[in-house]
């Protein structure tokens, strides 16, 4: 059986659509799937980048577009929960952390669902310490031990691992194959016209 990485920050609203489609492509692929927590915003740091948003803020109709690109998506594969974060853009540094912290204790993928909910279907300002913890016990987890634990230096030296991770897979790839798959990636059209072909290109 082949393996889909998806690599994830609750910090892009991308992140979550492909979370929602997810189990569409693992069918097709007939594959597993592997968590792996990042920080977008340490990516973008390491490689002297910069999101689109603030990337594209002075091409005209640029971001416009990407906004209609992201409906269409969310219309052609039926995405009912997304609702747009009031608070966005949003600091996931707690939150990633707690992934790991989620991730080293078991229950990465529980917490990756609880996550998503409570960033793009019931938002939050989740950069709030007092308000990620409220909210993760609200779901069922350990909000005060999530909190506590994401302030070991060995979870914040993991979350700096997975930054330096997802780099090296795209130059990877990008040898590889000559193309790149990430969660700002994928357009509503793909998903329809058989994305999962080129997910299994990249699949191990």
């Amino acid at each position: 059986m082949k393996t889909v990485h998806f690599v994830f920050d609750f910090a892009s609203p991308n992140s979550y659509l492909v979370y929602k489609v997810l189990p569409n492509i693992l069918e097709k692929l007939n594959s597993k799937l592997i968590y792996t927590p990042c920080l977008l915003g340490g990516i973008f740091k390491l490689t002297n980048n910069q999101s689109p948003m603030s990337a594209f803020a002075h091409v005209l109709g640029k971001n416009n577009y990407e906004d209609l690109e992201f409906e269409r998506f969310i219309e052609a594969n039926q995405i009912k929960t997304y609702v747009e974060n009031p608070y966005f853009p949003v600091n996931t540094l707690i939150m990633m952390r707690g992934a790991i912290v989620a991730q080293n204790e078991g229950y990465l993928e529980e917490y990756v669902k609880v996550g998503f909910h409570h960033m793009w279907e019931t938002p939050k300002k989740m950069s709030d310490p007092e308000i990620y913890k409220k909210a993760m016990s609200s779901s069922g987890l350990n909000g005060s031990d999530l909190l506590e634990k994401s302030q070991i230096q060995d979870v914040k030296d993991r979350l700096m691992e997975k930054v330096i991770k997802p780099i090296k897979i795209t130059k990877k790839n990008f040898a590889m194959y000559g193309d790149l798959i990430s969660s700002d990636d994928v357009k509503p059209m793909d998903i329809n016209a058989g994305y999962a072909k080129r997910f299994d290109n990249l699949a191990d």
